[in-house]
């Protein structure tokens, strides 16, 4: 099809910059016009950079051309751009989770679907080149039958809370701010969760800021959200799994996930990349010859930067009529597992997921 979605960016921060940039160069079906922000100043920056106009949010839901809001803001801010974004007719796509909170997250599900319009909501990282190329091993039984998996991953708390204000607000902890890429990532290849237990520990209350270059260095800030998150994890098939993340750690990231199965062990890359090695373990039948990984071919062109790879694919289903990867279904149970952990911690045993999801269609030739 010739004809393009025009967007309407809401944020105009440091991620503003990689989305806008990229989907000028590789997605063709949308067309990025105007950009909005808190401050107008810097909105006026990011459209000086990007040849767009800068207007105020009202302008850009009271503009007709427009047919979808890509938010970019910080997770507490999602619930209200949204809702505003759909009342105005205009189709949405938002980063990482969709709100703070899963019962909002459900009323703006029903609400998109009252009003005929899309919604999606994920890290697009997941329809990147790594984990669609270990989708395609689980589909095509590289590993046999699924058993088990085990995802870990790092983070330093020091670095990240001086760098961004946003994660000491409610609702920017380590779950809904990074497990977010590990269990979408999860989900897009196993399918949804059953249940889920976890311990979930806040133990620094307050971080000194150790940036020089901040306006904040030296002070005392205070950080309450979740930085520690151990959990088990059962998918509604039945196989089960841990997932650990740790924001008190190094700055470098770590990421372990790997899918056992019967006939095999796939190795994914951290879900944060869009690619990345994703190595397959074969099962050898001679015990004096120790398997060797292989490394998996990507099964798409995205394994470098593509943040707006899933505004496209939404854009892509506006126009064909079918059915966004990043579908608001998938997004409210990503969300709906994420919750389920911190109220596991409250419990001390398994939460129910109430929610599921289909898989989403694969992103490979």
């Amino acid at each position: 099809m010739n004809r393009k979605i025009r967007v309407g960016v809401v944020g105009a921060g440091a991620i503003s910059g990689r989305y806008i940039g990229t989907i000028q160069k590789q997605f063709h079906n949308l067309e990025v016009v105007s950009v909005c922000a808190t401050r107008m100043e810097h909105a006026e920056r990011r459209a000086q950079e990007f040849g767009l106009n800068a207007c105020t949010f009202e302008e850009m839901l009271a503009d007709p051309s427009i047919d979808m809001i890509l938010n970019l803001t910080p997770v507490g801010a999602h619930c209200g751009i949204i809702r505003r974004a759909l009342l105005a007719g205009k189709h949405v796509y938002t980063e990482k989770t969709m709100t703070d909170d899963p019962q909002t997250a459900r009323e703006l599900a029903a609400l998109a679907e009252e009003k005929g319009l899309y919604l999606g909501s994920a890290p697009d990282t997941f329809l990147g080149a790594a984990v669609q190329t270990a989708r395609k091993a689980v589909d095509d039984g590289a590993v046999g039958e699924v058993t088990s998996f085990c995802i870990a991953a790092n983070r330093s708390n020091d670095v990240l809370l001086s760098m961004f204000s946003f994660l000491r607000a409610p609702g920017a902890g380590i779950c809904y701010d990074y497990a977010v890429y590990y269990i979408t990532a999860l989900v897009s290849i196993l399918g949804p969760v059953e249940r889920v237990a976890a311990a979930v520990r806040a133990p620094y209350q307050t971080h000194v800021n150790i940036l020089p270059q901040s306006p904040e260095f030296g002070k005392v800030m205070e950080t309450p959200n979740e930085s520690e998150v151990s959990a088990v994890l059962q998918m509604k098939s039945g196989v089960a799994g841990t997932f650990m993340v740790n924001a008190d750690s190094l700055m470098e990231d770590r990421a372990w996930f790997a899918i056992y199965g019967t006939k095999g062990i796939l190795y994914l890359t951290d879900p944060n990349q869009f690619g990345g090695d994703v190595m397959l373990l074969r099962e050898s039948p001679d015990f004096a010859k120790p398997p060797v990984p292989e490394k998996l071919k990507p099964v798409n062109p995205y394994g470098q930067e593509s943040r707006g790879l899933g505004a496209s694919d939404l854009a892509d289903a506006v126009l064909t009529g079918r059915k966004p990867r990043a579908s608001k279904e998938q997004a409210v149970h990503v969300l709906d597992v994420l919750h389920a952990m911190l109220e596991s911690q409250k419990t001390g045993a398994f939460v129910q997921v109430k929610s599921g999801c289909e898989r989403p269609e694969p992103l490979y030739e």
